[in-house]
């Protein structure tokens, strides 16, 4: 038999494995300071770019992309060589995938702190860093297909099935998810409004935890176990029906994410219907992960790579036994906005994508440089405090979840809220914070245990080199189906079909939700009082999504009692027609800001945004006093209108043309207000004193970012009004 010799690329192997050490630990150390953020609101006081909410998409993109994403590729360079008996098939794209994601990942890390951001979860990177990702993640998909192509193993291993699944699906939603108008170089509107913008956000947001933190793992899970343990995978059958019903369902899955909001009934109940369904082949998947390990318990025991998988496909089963049950409608109003989602997504991300990398690590670097781990001994206790780390993050914060929702809908006998004041449930919680706190510095502490264990395993091994291979050349065959070849057996021999069906159905699901959002006229029922926002509230609310407020504060009152008695109103999809993007929320560390407009004066929110413990005693928010300083930039405002003007928003040319003069009024009145206390007046003078001794010009407050913050919460939620004697039908 003709055999050829050929070498795998260990390098790129290599690269993505050092990046995601890196990574992880500058990604889960940010995660650790905004822990302790909730317990010491002002810890980075004063600097604009170390702020909360500054730092917090810094976390989460640090977390998934850059560390969960080189760990995706580390593992996918690596399995796909050999589950194909071939190297990879441009060693160009291989570096252009390399350090593209790794230019990205630095891009976030300068322009999120700086301020750039579109607000959308997971997704807050700006227009030029998606169209970087767009292209770098193509580099990706070509290099994986033509490596497909000129592969000498005949049959495509499951976890080739999840890789080509999540490639064409991150595509396909970060393309549609990221349509926006550019304003200038790092500002961009959502193309999408209100309800359909929280639609396809959430669409995405959904599906990017599926197939960027899921289905990539699923098939690091389908190679890594099997050869950790030394087991075949358990079954093959149970693969088969676990892909293709994962891949369909999945899909479907994301309105959970907007129970009780705006958002159409049939659009909730459709995502209510498939979350629950998602459990079969969820549960299908960690079965056969589980059951590959069956007759290796006494390795389970000792090898500490194996326990790190066991937790991991634990973790994993208990993430998605979890998600269909928050998907139930009684049991999301307990658990939305509470820190019962934030417990839940610790789990996922700590268990289930940290302890598989951290297990997938641990089995290839020994390989990768030919020398034992340094010390199995360090693995093993980085296990159990990484362990002990994840029970005492996630645990404090189902407990505080609870809290907060029980506090949020408790009544008096009169009918009056126990709790009316938001801050009591925050007081009530911070001993949850602190155990948070501690659970992730164990992690971080196992995390640096591993990076020890690394670096001396890397020094006392053998410079990496190409790994040399050899393997028969793929012959060709008929391409119909043998009389004895199973359907399925016949489809893994044609990527391009494959491909194609994978394609399909995930456009299924997408295109039932999407396409009726977008395309029939009564989806959002017209409001005729609601109108757009004055260009002074527009800067505002750019400057609301620059601190990313609503990482904290959400702006959608649900129809429940306690909700309007506590919030007003509540929410009509019509209020938001003109809100590119939406700014609903997913956590209340603070309360729900959709009705704040005229519910405290002016002075109160400048006293607030100074310093918050002033007007909140007990207020975990920390302080904004650059918004105070800063004077407003207005030299984009009508650019700005104009981008509205084409996403539909009925700015008039003579509203664009008076733009300047419009923002002057209101910031006047506006600080004409502000002069009715006395404090104020003493300090402002004090500061234009001050300012003229220095030699500085000085900024009259009408020109500053306070003032545009002002009048956007002044706004929210007037633009409807609702009499006294309405009677409104509330969900209990």
């Amino acid at each position: 038999m003709e055999v050829e010799k050929f070498y795998y690329d260990n390098k790129i192997v290599k690269s993505f494995l050092y990046a995601t050490i890196f990574w992880g630990i500058i990604g889960t150390s940010v995660g650790l300071l905004l822990a302790f953020m909730f317990l010491f609101p002002n810890l980075t006081e004063g600097i604009s770019w170390l702020s909360f909410g500054r730092l917090r998409p810094l976390h989460t993109n640090a977390v998934i992309f850059a560390f969960v994403g080189n760990a995706i590729f580390a593992g996918v360079y690596y399995s796909l060589q050999r589950l194909l008996k071939a190297r990879m098939w441009s060693n160009f794209l291989s570096k252009v995938n390399f350090w593209g994601w790794q230019l990205i990942i630095v891009s976030a890390a300068i322009t999120l702190p700086l301020g750039f951001s579109t607000s959308k979860e997971y997704a807050e990177l700006e227009w030029p860093i998606d169209i970087a990702i767009a292209l770098v993640w193509v580099a990706f998909g070509v290099n994986m297909i033509g490596t497909i192509l000129k592969r000498r193993q005949r049959h495509l291993y499951v976890a080739i099935w999840f890789y080509i699944a999540t490639f064409v699906t991150v595509a396909v939603l970060h393309i549609f998810n990221s349509l926006e108008i550019p304003v200038t170089a790092l500002k961009s509107y959502s193309v999408y409004a209100g309800v359909q913008d929280a639609l396809v956000q959430w669409w995405y947001g959904h599906n990017a935890v599926a197939f960027f933190l899921t289905t990539p793992f699923l098939g690091l899970m389908y190679y890594f176990v099997p050869k950790a343990a030394n087991r075949p995978v358990y079954s093959y059958k149970l693969s088969i029906v676990h892909f293709w019903s994962l891949i369909f369902i999945y899909i479907w899955a994301g309105p959970h994410h907007l129970l009780y909001s705006a958002l159409p009934d049939w659009a909730q109940n459709l995502g209510v219907a498939f979350s629950v369904m998602l459990i079969a082949p969820s549960w299908g998947g960690m079965i056969n992960g589980l059951l590959t390990l069956r007759g290796a318990w006494d390795k389970v025991r000792t090898n500490p790579v194996l326990k790190f998988m066991v937790v991991a496909i634990t973790g994993y089963g208990m993430a998605t036994f979890e998600g269909p049950m928050l998907s139930l409608k009684n049991v999301n109003a307990i658990a939305h906005f509470t820190d019962w989602i934030i417990a839940h997504v610790h789990v996922g991300a700590l268990a289930w994508n940290g302890f598989l990398t951290f297990g997938m690590i641990y089995w290839l670097v020994p390989k990768l440089f030919k020398t034992p781990l340094w010390s199995r001994g360090w693995a093993n206790a980085h296990f159990w405090i990484g362990t002990l780390g994840i029970i005492l993050y996630a645990l404090p914060l189902y407990v505080a979840g609870f809290v907060q929702a029980f506090m949020w809908k408790q009544f008096n006998p009169d009918g009056t809220l126990v709790y009316g004041n938001f801050l009591e449930t925050v007081s009530e919680i911070i001993p949850m914070y602190w155990m948070r706190a501690i659970g992730g510095s164990l992690y971080i502490l196992g995390f640096l245990m591993l990076l020890v264990n690394i670096v001396k395993t890397v020094r006392a091994g053998s410079k990496v080199t190409d790994e040399l291979a050899e393997a028969a050349p793929l012959k060709r065959v008929t391409k119909r189906r043998t009389a004895k070849e199973g359907y399925h057996t016949w489809l893994e021999r044609r990527p391009v079909k494959l491909t194609i069906y994978a394609t399909i159905a995930i456009l299924i699901g997408g295109m039932v939700q999407i396409i009726p959002s977008l395309m029939v006229d009564d989806y959002v029922p017209k409001i005729t009082s609601v109108k757009p926002y004055t260009p002074l509230e527009l800067e505002g609310r750019d400057i609301y999504i620059r601190e990313s407020c609503n990482a904290c504060h959400s702006q959608m009152v649900r129809p429940f009692r306690s909700e309007v008695e506590r919030y007003g109103e509540y929410s009509k999809s019509g209020e938001y027609v003109y809100d590119h993007p939406f700014l609903w929320g997913s956590k209340r560390t603070g309360p729900d800001l959709f009705r704040v407009g005229g519910k405290y004066s002016d002075n109160w929110h400048f006293n607030h945004f100074w310093d918050p413990q002033t007007t909140s005693p007990g207020s975990i928010m920390p302080r904004y006093t650059w918004l105070i300083k800063n004077e407003l930039d207005k030299s984009n405002t009508e650019k700005k209108m104009e981008a509205m003007v084409t996403l539909g928003v009925p700015y008039s040319e003579e509203d664009i043309a008076r733009a300047q003069e419009w923002m002057l009024e209101q910031g006047t009145a506006i600080e004409e207000s502000l002069f009715a206390d006395p404090d104020f007046v003493k300090t402002y003078e004090a500061d234009k004193q001050a300012a003229g001794e220095r030699g500085e010009e000085f900024v009259d407050m009408r020109n500053r970012e306070v003032v545009a913050m002002i009048a956007y919460l002044q706004r929210l939620g007037t633009d409807i009004k609702v009499k006294d004697s309405e009677e409104v039908t509330l969900n209990q």
